[in-house]
């Protein structure tokens, strides 16, 4: 008899446990403009590679939510807003596809470490996210391009906004991915001028 009841006691105990927050209805991502094609390849010097590093990112967007800008002081996040990864991957995958569309340069990966290409870049992503007073998404990027083993640094930043319809997760995950491909165009660009 006893047995029993230690059981019974323990079953509205199960119903009480939970092992993380309800997840969204669907996850955020970023998704190229300037997408390769299927099959694309191509043989070049190290002369027409380039390395995209992740950027740095403060500790506002080292997470999978996204931040709103409340004031000079506040931040809030959107809800029910969770992107698929970080958004330092995401905007690195992004710029690496837009710069290898755009420029025809051949784009490396950070953890392709055998193959020394001649530029690299690397940032900071100062901003990755929603101004509440405007309703704007705004991304903001502190880009260092470096060449000649590091012998030619150049730095620029990047700013682009993109208005988003409501501050809610859908309307402010579209803004981004505009916002991002604008930068990424900007990028690409720049990255082309150098020889």
């Amino acid at each position: 008899m006893t047995r029993y009841f230690i059981i019974a006691a323990a079953l509205p105990l199960s119903a009480c446990i939970s092992f993380g927050a309800k997840p969204p209805p669907s996850l955020l991502t970023l998704t190229s403009t300037s997408a390769l094609s299927a099959n694309a390849g191509q043989t070049v010097s190290a002369s027409q590679a380039i390395g995209i590093a992740v950027p740095t990112v403060p500790q506002a967007i080292a997470t999978t939510r996204v931040p709103v800008s409340v004031d000079a002081t506040a931040i809030a996040y959107v809800q029910n807003a969770l992107w698929v990864e970080a958004p330092a991957r995401l905007f690195q995958r992004l710029l690496s596809e837009t710069i290898a569309t755009k420029t025809g340069k051949t784009v490396l990966d950070p953890k392709q470490t055998a193959l020394v290409p001649a530029m690299q870049l690397s940032g900071q992503l100062l901003r990755f996210g929603v101004d509440e007073t405007s309703s704007n998404a705004v991304i903001v990027y502190d880009a260092v391009l470096t060449r000649d083993a590091g012998k030619t640094v150049m730095t620029r930043r990047f700013e682009a906004r993109s208005k988003a319809a409501t501050i809610t997760a859908k309307p402010v995950g579209e803004a981004l991915n505009l916002a991002a491909n604008s930068i990424a165009s900007e990028i690409a660009a720049w990255v082309g001028e150098v020889k």
